[in-house]
């Protein structure tokens, strides 16, 4: 067991982690880059962005990307329920701080996982990529695969979403969309 331990990642902190469902299965993120929790509304959509770019939405005057990561993973598009919430999350790139949505199925709960509930992500069996996991963790007899949220999405996709959403002035001082030049 002491090969396991030295294997895990520097990254894989105890701590708590807000646990959420996509596509029937359960994800965390640790809770200091969950920034709030909002009722799913209508977004609006944004022409010539990734199909895993739901749209946006208007988070007190703040243009907010939400990204569906069922989408994002390969899986069909999430459905809306009663129960789909946006966790808001704070990701860094390039040493800023972006605020993104992530489409939920719902939400779970706030766990405290201990270091020896957090294993190793498996090298095979999971829907997600092996890079965008920091681990497993143990939550009795099941596991909740812990995303690194950092890494969901890789340096491109960032920059490609940003130019997307970032409001421009035009000529007439108008705030438009990136993707409208």
């Amino acid at each position: 067991m002491e090969a396991v331990k030295e294997a895990k990642s520097p990254e894989l902190k105890h701590g708590q982690y807000l646990t959420f469902f996509v596509a029937g299965e359960e994800y965390a993120v640790n809770i200091l880059k969950v920034k709030e929790i909002v009722q799913y509304e209508t977004l609006t959509s944004v022409p010539n962005t990734a199909p895993w770019i739901r749209g946006v939405i208007n988070l007190r005057g703040n243009v907010v990307p939400v990204i569906d990561l069922a989408v994002k993973f390969g899986l069909p598009e999430s459905k809306v329920s009663k129960f789909t919430c946006i966790v808001i999350v704070e990701v860094v790139y390039d040493g800023e701080s972006l605020t993104l949505g992530v489409m939920t199925d719902s939400v779970n709960q706030v766990v405290d996982f201990a270091e020896n509930d957090i294993e190793s992500p498996p090298p095979f069996g999971t829907r997600v990529r092996i890079d965008f996991l920091l681990g497993m963790g143990t939550m009795g007899k099941k596991f909740c695969l812990i995303l690194d949220i950092d890494k969901v999405l890789s340096a491109d996709e960032l920059v490609a979403m940003t130019d997307t959403v970032h409001p421009l002035e035009d000529t007439a001082g108008g705030p438009h969309l990136a993707s409208e030049v």
